[in-house]
């Protein structure tokens, strides 16, 4: 089954915002799926993600560059104008995610319930 990873905004709701492990942090996986359809500004990829604060989103990025998980594209303009974009290892998680994602539909009501 395909999943549709498009880039519009994501719900704060979604399924991947409780998923029991994360690889970084809580916006990784995110992150990821945001990026999928290729390269974004700070200003988008922030919009898209939604509720994310700007320092934990700077923060998340950084950390995904550390792990090679994005590139950071400085097209040294002025104004600055700096993309990021997921690399192959990046992409590879994207099977993680889509089972995360599918255990999720079925599991998270249950998960929730049990943390009451």
């Amino acid at each position: 089954m395909a999943e549709d990873h498009s880039s519009a905004r994501m719900d704060p709701a979604c399924p991947m915002a409780e998923f029991p492990f994360r690889v970084g942090g809580k916006w990784t996986g995110m992150v990821v799926v945001s990026l999928l359809d290729g390269p974004l500004r700070f200003s988008h990829l922030r919009q898209a993600l939604g509720t994310v604060t700007a320092k934990v989103l700077t923060q998340t990025l950084r950390d995904m560059e550390r792990d090679g998980l994005v590139t950071r594209i400085d097209h040294d303009t002025n104004p600055p104008h700096v993309e990021y974009e997921l690399t192959d290892l990046g992409r590879s998680l994207l099977t993680v995610i889509d089972t995360m994602r599918e255990w999720s539909r079925h599991h998270l009501a249950e998960l929730l319930a049990n943390r009451q």
